[in-house]
């Protein structure tokens, strides 16, 4: 396995932090919020909040180990990619049989299309 790179745990944390976040206490979420989201230092965080730079990072890296923990026994995230994954199949597919149909049958599948992708974005 390769190597995470900043961005892509950024990335990662971030969307834990969006299903897991209310699980961590308010200090936990403050001090990520500031790090992660609102691109703050850790000197800049420790200024703001009045503790340690070695007490932002101790925070900081028992919430990364929370969201984490979480998401290892949970695994909503991963549910969660895995079923956009095969919702963006399910578009694929009816795309292309729309594009089968003739030109006054092609508007049902849009519409049909349409439907869907707006219950789907009622659910996140």
């Amino acid at each position: 396995m390769q190597k995470e790179d900043a961005f892509e745990k950024r990335t990662r944390l971030n969307t834990y932090f969006d299903f897991y976040g209310r699980l961590l206490t308010q200090k936990q979420r403050d001090v990520f919020k500031m790090y992660y989201l609102n691109d703050y230092s850790m000197g800049e965080i420790s200024e703001e909040l009045h503790i340690s730079r070695q007490g932002v990072f101790d925070v900081l890296k028992r919430a990364e180990k929370v969201l984490e923990e979480h998401e290892e026994k949970l695994g909503l995230v991963k549910r969660f990619e895995e079923k956009q994954s095969e919702f963006r199949n399910v578009f694929r597919r009816l795309k292309e049989l729309g594009e089968t149909l003739p030109e006054d049958k092609k508007a049902i599948v849009w519409d049909i299309i349409d439907e869907l992708s707006e219950a789907i974005e009622g659910l996140v």
